[in-house]
């Protein structure tokens, strides 16, 4: 009898399984006829291409389409060739359908050629000129360069050559330039001196305050030790301090040697702080491990201000084998790395720089353009106008800033 109480108790548990079986299959081929017959209809742009690092969304290669996409993710495109797109959209049937489609990624941008229309040498000096001009590439880490006509290191005179880049996609910079080679200075001639010029801090302030920025300074070492006191009453607002940087290349680190006291004296006056940290990465690696040595030395301090990554290796640029977009990601794993740990990331680097070498980045911007008014025409938070400020409590020159809210 017993038996027979579990023989049947099986069969309903087979015949149950079976019909939760068969209704998911009913239910899976309701929702794939459903699919499969829904109404696509999708038209293409004609063009089908995105540059290197171009931000370009799924809608943006798609000229009709009947319904609404779901995910409208903007496309990776840091690496060439062709890619596959897939999204879902919901159409006019309001079905939930799959679609894809082709694009291929491509750079069409010239190389950079770092130079002007002269470029002077001292006679007998041991230079590759295809090592010491900076020739750079937004894709391509080693675009190949080369240097046509015929001159002599050895012999004083102007040269006129072509200087010449191409990037593995085919994109070529042509640039005509003298070569000057001149006679070695003379050191022992007697040496003029001249007055340094300086700006007044106050008539900065007076040019640049307004109720939307602040006006402040940067410094370092180079400014020996600082009278806190009197460059408060003096009117600064903020400060960015230097905490220090590498001897070079994967050098060791080293604490700017009044980084201490600079931060513990804005601190103790109230002045606003942020830091920057003079950078010679050459690879995401080591400016991770940059970042992580900057957050040390400034966990036990109050830091309101971005923490800046400050790298100007531009005379040894073609050294480091960085495409401009390797240059970008670089920086941004420092600056993604200082704001995991609960600071606030900037990029510094000069006017020409911005526009001709860093890509676009989603971080702030600390520009340096020494002008009356800067024409750039991207976004920034801080601008560094000036190299030759003065103000009661420092001697000698001093960055002046300005910042935005």
């Amino acid at each position: 009898m017993e038996n027979i109480k579990k023989h049947k108790l099986c069969i309903i548990v087979i015949t149950l399984l079976c019909s939760i079986a068969i209704i998911m299959f009913l239910i899976w081929l309701y929702h794939y006829l459903r699919i499969k017959n829904a109404r696509i209809e999708v038209v293409l742009k004609n063009n089908l291409t995105a540059e290197f690092t171009e931000e370009r969304k799924v809608s943006d290669f798609i000229e009709s389409i009947n319904g609404n996409i779901i995910d409208d993710y903007v496309i990776n495109t840091t690496s060439l060739g062709k890619k596959e797109i897939k999204f879902q959209f919901k159409n006019d049937q309001n079905i939930i359908v799959p679609y894809e489609y082709e694009i291929e990624v491509i750079d069409t941008v010239q190389p950079v050629v770092w130079l002007s229309n002269v470029y002077q040498v001292t006679k007998g000096s041991n230079i590759n000129l295809t090592d010491k001009i900076l020739c750079g590439d937004n894709q391509d880490n080693k675009p190949k360069c080369t240097v046509e006509g015929n001159y002599d290191l050895n012999t004083v005179g102007d040269y006129p050559l072509l200087f010449k880049a191409e990037d593995k996609s085919g994109n070529i910079t042509e640039k005509q330039f003298i070569l000057r080679v001149i006679e070695p200075s003379n050191t022992n001639a007697p040496r003029t001196t001249v007055e340094p010029t300086y700006t007044d801090f106050n008539q900065a302030k007076n040019q640049y305050k307004t109720d939307k920025t602040q006006i402040g300074i940067d410094v370092s070492g180079w400014q020996g030790e600082i009278d806190f006191e009197k460059i408060k009453n003096a009117g600064v607002e903020f400060i960015m301090i230097r905490v220090g940087g590498t001897r070079g290349t994967n050098g060791e680190y080293f604490v700017d040697k009044y980084f201490k006291r600079n931060i513990e004296e804005a601190n103790k006056y109230g002045i606003k702080a942020g830091i920057y940290f003079y950078s010679y990465a050459n690879s995401k690696a080591s400016a991770m491990k940059d970042a992580k040595w900057v957050i040390k030395q400034i966990k036990d301090y109050d830091i309101d201000l971005p923490i800046a990554f400050d790298w100007e290796e531009w005379a040894y640029f073609n050294d480091y084998n960085l495409s401009f977009f390797g240059l970008t990601s670089m920086a941004e794993s420092f600056l993604e790395t200082i704001e995991d740990a609960g600071y606030e990331g900037m990029l510094y680097s000069s006017k020409s720089y911005l526009e001709n070498i860093w890509l676009p980045t989603k971080y702030d911007i600390w520009l340096a353009h020494y002008t009356i008014q800067t024409n750039y025409q991207g976004k920034y938070k801080l601008w560094q106008l000036c190299e030759n400020g003065k103000i009661d409590g420092i001697d000698g020159a001093v960055d002046i800033n300005v910042m935005y809210e």
